[in-house]
């Protein structure tokens, strides 16, 4: 893909790790911060270990935003509405929005390992209410390890891939394809997302409980049901 990604809120872990593999599989990258100077200190990071090659760069959030139609949102849930509303003015018309969020209890002070009732049914559907009449939101990398994603191995995950555009979905699953031994399916509706913000809450605790990095692998499927790396299925 040629057009650029803008990661809004993209200077935390779940952030820098997209834009890290991203940036390795060739694309352009902008990573959005709150902070302009935070932004581009992330970006010159990236570019130290992906080579000078590397297209990364730093912007504030609202200026990410406008500098793409392609965006994902990487920010903790407590700050998800408030940076969505804050944005709004700065959206491309038509713009796809990979929304990673997953409204984890830890953000009031429970525990990882427990998710928040959101009245809208997920933290994803509630980014489908703020975002502006036009764009489209794409649920995604909920259950992807931030820390495995920022590291140097292939992956060991399959990612769901929800939305109410099928053409959005084939796009997203186009970019979960560009990083080595992740898989994405096709989860059907965006209204799945709630099951797959569940999942995510699971893995924490296992992962916590086991002190591992683990995801989740769909088996059974046909093959045609998988995008992207095919080593185990």
């Amino acid at each position: 893909m040629s057009r650029p990604i803008a990661i809004l809120g993209g200077t935390g872990p779940a952030g820098m790790g997209l834009a890290l593999r991203w940036t390795r599989a060739g694309e352009t990258v902008i990573i959005g911060s709150r902070s302009a100077e935070r932004a581009r200190e992330a970006a010159a990071k990236i570019k130290q270990r992906v080579g000078a090659h590397a297209n990364v760069t730093g912007e504030e959030n609202s200026v990410a935003c406008n500098a793409a139609d392609l965006l994902a949102l990487t920010v903790p849930f407590e700050g998800q509405a408030t940076l969505l509303k804050q944005l709004k003015p700065a959206f491309k018309p038509g713009s796809i929005l990979i929304d990673a969020t997953v409204p984890l209890a830890s953000g009031i002070g429970g525990r990882a390992s427990r998710t928040l009732g959101v009245w809208q049914g997920s933290a994803v559907q509630q980014t489908a209410e703020l975002v502006p009449k036009g764009a489209t939101v794409v649920a995604a990398f909920q259950n992807c390890s931030a820390d495995a994603m920022q590291g140097d191995d292939p992956m060991e995950c399959d990612v769901i891939v929800c939305s109410d555009d099928e053409k959005a979905t084939q796009q997203v699953c186009a970019l979960v394809a560009l990083v080595p031994g992740l898989r994405a399916i096709d989860g059907g509706k965006l209204e799945n997302a709630r099951i797959v913000e569940q999942i995510t809450a699971l893995l924490i605790g296992l992962n916590i409980r086991h002190k591992g990095h683990g995801g989740i692998r769909i088996t059974g499927l046909p093959a045609h049901a998988y995008h992207g790396q095919r080593e185990n299925g």
